[in-house]
């Protein structure tokens, strides 16, 4: 018999046996000794245990490069030559058992104490999830975001488990062509042949519940995917069962139709709480992390009421178990949909939780009253939840503001709405040289304390040269990658040969390398380089201080005013040295990101204040020696302490262009007379010492107060109480 949502089971059937029978059939596949391989392949522990990734490369190299890090397809696709050869290699094989022994020590701790447990989980929703390159249902911040979280609360052992969706195409990849205009193109994802297993019941069935959908019911199967101890669920409505157009619903991440977007936020927040039932799973606590997963608050206090449960205890009990995060004050992160959409899309679901479809509607707007006013998600996620949270101090002022329609009564001082401000998950951004230098500084064991000031007081104590010498080695490291790079892409644009031979020849690794990576939305201002040709070209053009930019990017498809932004960047090319000097890395992903963090000297960020609610990107460039450059927005407005960096006030203007103009003239004031100078200013022994300064300065401010170690127990403190409120009975 097949469970769904209306036949709980008594025990847990939550897919970790079915990861343990695909590792054992790739396993049977291999030889005898690489069957710890096939193991550790099905946990992404690996990707954050040193000597994970090197483990995988020893196989082929160029295969592990080809197949996007994927362990899973790596092992079913090297050739037998290479499997023979590391079997035979007791180094690499005993290596594989160390890694492997890892894991199991990590799995085999006991959890977190208190309310959650395996049957009453922190239950944390998602549209997307950044948890490795290999598994691309990621498009941004959000995605990488959740990653860390994930990563995070299995490195603390909180009893978590995550529910998102799995895109069968993904989010798109990019070209940029010759004039910088960008196109798309997606490459199907096969859930086969990366490390997740289909969910099956106790008969051997897939798993499957059914959500309401359009006045029918969509049949939803599961994918689990291990994150060290956290199991990462993925809905998939790619069954035989559905309609050709209801299987596209889990087709693409943010995908352009309107309506398939409110069916894939609706299949999100009423089937996660379906699959975790129907999995014997009740959640303790539910993180709606943004506002596409909120109607799963409702789905909880549905089943209450279906059992005679009155409708208001029922709500008021499904709210003290929610907490909601917002992520952004942009209208784009907080889209509205009609009346007309909604009931499309949601049908009965109004009636099923006991409230008229007008009522139903009012719980997504900012004033119920007005019938005119778009259904959005982030109004139903902040009534629907005891905790709300914005994701750095000076976002949670800006969601106050933004949300106080919705407490009239209250002063905007009071509106509750606090703050968890972001974090990175420091084992997965920090560059494996960087960490070898800390282990030899640090005190043993500091990892795990990273979010402790004291923890990183020795940083002070290392050598200048020591610590300049690290930086000398990512930035060398990572020209070899921009050249390989930029290269490829400029023949696969078919450039003139002599801009292709200037990427070859170019980037120097000893010049100041600056990078701008992040989502091509408008308010980020990637314009605003440009804006200054003439200075941009006297940085670029110096003999004595060069400079050199690192650009990444996406645009969201719809978004042709992102996309002309990234457009003017290819206007660079007619500026003397840019060819050897500029470069654009098409396909901004985790593993470009990984690179530009770790190799780039400075770090910019040029967010139209306040819509910048946090950031992160930012704070991994300062896990690895670089300094920031930003905006006072989002983390930097909290991070920045005049020694640390260097910042760009956040004064607002009702004129955009003239606040674009006075912020890009800070940004080159601050280059030409302060960045470039303290970079190239040495001493007898070569060392910028003032530079190097800054750097000791960042590592001990940024590292602890913007680690995933302290923003997960902020969670686990302040939001979900998992300490101080009684366990569910």
């Amino acid at each position: 018999m097949t469970e769904t949502a209306d036949a709980p089971t008594a025990t847990i059937v939550d897919g970790s046996a079915d990861v343990r029978r695909a590792a054992e059939d790739l396993a049977s596949r291999l030889p005898a000794a690489l069957a710890p391989f096939a193991h550790i392949a099905y946990n992404y522990r690996w990707s954050w245990t040193p000597g994970g990734n090197d483990l995988f490369a020893t196989i082929d190299p160029l295969r592990w490069d080809r197949s996007n890090r994927n362990p899973v397809r790596l092992l079913s696709e090297a050739s037998s030559a290479s499997l023979a050869r590391v079997a035979g290699d007791e180094r690499v094989v005993a290596q594989a058992h160390d890694i492997l022994a890892t894991i199991d020590a990590d799995l085999s701790r006991p959890p977190l104490t208190g309310r959650a447990s395996s049957h009453h989980p922190v239950a944390f929703l998602c549209a997307e999830f950044a948890v490795h390159t290999s598994l691309p249902i990621y498009a941004g911040g959000l995605g990488v975001l959740a990653g860390d979280i994930l990563k995070e609360a299995s490195d603390l052992a909180v009893p978590m488990v995550a529910v998102g969706l799995l895109y069968r195409q993904g989010y798109f990849l990019q070209r940029m062509d010759r004039t910088g205009y960008q196109h798309e193109y997606w490459i199907p994802l096969d859930p086969d042949r990366v490390p997740a297993a289909l969910v099956r019941n106790a008969d051997g069935e897939p798993l499957i519940v059914s959500v309401p959908l359009r006045g029918r019911h969509l049949i939803v199967q599961v994918w689990r995917v291990q994150v060290g101890r956290v199991p990462l669920l993925l809905l998939d409505a790619d069954r035989r069962e559905n309609s050709r157009t209801d299987r596209w619903v889990t087709a693409r991440l943010y995908e352009s139709d309107r309506g398939i977007r409110l069916a894939q936020y609706t299949l999100l927040g009423i089937g996660s709480m379906r699959v975790l039932e129907a999995m014997g799973m009740d959640p303790a606590v539910v993180h709606l992390n943004e506002g596409h997963a909120g109607l799963a608050p409702l789905e909880l206090a549905r089943r209450d009421i279906a059992v005679g449960v009155d409708r208001h205890d029922a709500f008021a009990a499904a709210r003290e178990r929610t907490v909601f995060t917002t992520h952004t004050p942009v209208s784009a992160g907080n889209e509205g949909y009609d009346v007309a959409e909604v009931a499309e899309v949601m049908g009965d679901f109004p009636a099923e939780i006991g409230m008229d479809f007008d009522s139903f509607l009012q719980l997504g707007r900012t004033r119920p009253e007005n019938p005119h006013e778009p259904f959005v998600m982030t109004p139903l996620g902040i009534k629907m939840s005891r905790s709300a949270n914005g994701v750095s101090r000076r976002h949670g002022e800006v969601a106050r503001q933004m949300w106080q329609p919705l407490f009239p009564e209250r002063p905007v001082d009071t509106v509750p709405v606090g703050h968890v401000t972001n974090g990175v998950h420091v084992p997965t951004w920090m560059a494996p040289a960087t960490r070898a230098l800390l282990d030899r500084h640090l005190e043993p064991g500091w990892m795990q304390r990273a979010a402790e000031p004291q923890t990183w007081d020795p940083v002070e104590n290392i050598p200048d040269a020591e610590l300049w010498a690290l930086r000398c080695r990512l930035r060398a490291e990572f020209v070899e990658y921009v050249r390989d790079r930029s290269v490829a892409t400029r023949l696969a644009r078919s450039e003139p040969r002599e801009l292709v031979a200037a990427a070859e020849r170019g980037f120097n690794p000893t010049a100041l390398t600056v990078g701008f990576a992040r989502r091509l939305a408008t308010y980020k201002r990637l314009y605003l380089l440009t804006l200054e040709p003439q200075r941009v070209a006297d940085l670029i053009s110096s003999v004595d201080r060069p400079l050199q930019v690192v650009l990444a990017g996406k645009a969201h498809p719809d978004d042709e005013e992102g996309k002309r932004s990234a457009q003017r960047l290819f206007s660079f090319k007619e500026l003397p040295h840019a060819a050897e000097r500029v470069s654009f890395l098409d396909n901004y992903d985790l593993g470009i990101a990984s690179q530009m963090v770790a190799g780039c000297d400075l770090w910019v960020n040029l967010p139209r204040a306040p819509l910048e609610a946090s950031g992160t990107s930012g704070m991994k460039s300062a896990l690895n020696g670089g300094l920031n450059l930003s905006v006072l927005d989002g983390w930097w407005a909290e991070a920045y302490d005049g020694a640390n960096g260097w910042s760009i006030p956040s004064d607002t203007t009702y004129d955009p262009t003239v606040q674009d103009q006075r912020d890009a003239a800070a940004f080159y004031d601050l280059l030409e007379k302060e960045v470039a100078p303290l970079f190239y200013d040495r001493d007898a022994d070569g060392i910028p010492r003032g530079w190097v300064r800054r750097i000791k300065r960042s590592l001990r401010t940024n590292g602890p107060r913007f680690s995933a170690t302290r923003m997960v127990r902020d969670y686990v403190d302040t939001a979900y109480l998992l300490r101080t409120m009684a366990a569910p009975e």
